[in-house]
């Protein structure tokens, strides 16, 4: 069984509803579900439960709620499993009580989002406790699904991670691309420290030592240490924690899997973000059974 891991967060409504109706429309297309048309009678009502075909971490309860009352507004959902929770393979996750129509043409849309939210939570569960013993916290990037990062986002959050930068107005990121055009990566860290609002926190790539060296100084908050060796990461960090500048996060990031994270973490970096976390998933094998 997997620990579970308090949510102690919701994502807004506000946030999940224009997926869930985008989706809705696109499956619904320009005459809804014929099929429930032609073969369910108006106004029957339909009990069913969201089902788990396999063990994994819940994410996502809100958006079968949503999709559901889009539909029918006066269905009644029971979510049985909050996020963040471990469930076995078998388990109701949610309850429904609906208007067999509408619950018959929502069940799609609502499974896609429920096993691709689960998913990510089980996969990023299976990375927290890979480093489990060790100072290092897993986070996601932005490497997610174009529209649905917010859910993507706290499906990771569910699963025990950590959530990177939502998007590009939200921490200055410096990278190569960044670096290139600047003439250097020390230069580049100067002038975002001088344009930062107090708030507002700066973050550097480096690609080497010799870079790691050249923006200590300049004081950023995080520090990027992409693609390094274990042997030149965990130099990263000696460096980091004998000198003045002792408070800079070191975040690992470039050929992190699950074979690689537990030496990763070993070397002592604080964060190491993985993009497979919202990019390289397997859905959650989820279905909607008649209870």
């Amino acid at each position: 069984m997997m620990k579970d891991v308090s949510v102690t967060r919701t994502l807004p409504d506000l946030l999940i509803e224009p997926v869930v109706r985008m989706a809705l429309a696109e499956d619904l297309g320009r005459t809804g579900d014929v099929t429930a048309q032609a073969c369910i009678p108006e106004g029957a009502r339909f009990s069913a439960v969201f089902c788990a075909r396999q063990a994994g971490v819940m994410a996502g309860g809100a958006v079968v709620r949503i999709a559901v009352h889009a539909l029918d507004p006066q269905a009644t959902v029971t979510v049985k499993v909050a996020d963040g929770e471990a469930f076995e393979a078998g388990a109701v996750l949610i309850a429904v009580e609906a208007n067999a129509c509408a619950l018959l043409a929502a069940e799609r849309t609502a499974l896609n989002l429920l096993g691709r939210m689960c998913g990510i939570a089980t996969l990023t569960r299976t990375y927290v406790q890979a480093v489990a013993g060790t100072h290092a916290r897993i986070a996601d990037t932005r490497k997610t699904t174009p529209g649905l990062r917010a859910l993507e986002k706290h499906a990771v959050a569910c699963g025990g991670g950590l959530n990177h930068r939502f998007g590009l107005d939200d921490a200055i990121l410096i990278k190569d691309n960044h670096v290139a055009v600047c003439g250097g990566a020390g230069e580049a860290v100067r002038r975002a420290k001088a344009f930062a609002p107090h708030l507002m926190k700066v973050e550097v790539e480096v690609d080497g030592l010799d870079q790691l060296d050249e923006v200590l100084p300049e004081r950023p908050d995080v520090v990027m240490l992409d693609n390094f060796s274990l042997e030149d990461m965990a130099e990263a960090v000696r460096r980091v924690r004998d000198s003045a500048f002792g408070s800079v996060v070191l975040e690992a990031s470039g050929g992190v899997n699950l074979t690689t994270v537990a030496g990763i973490a070993a070397t002592g970096v604080d964060v190491i973000s993985v993009g497979a976390l919202t990019h390289s998933i397997m859905q959650l094998d989820i279905g909607l059974d008649a209870g």
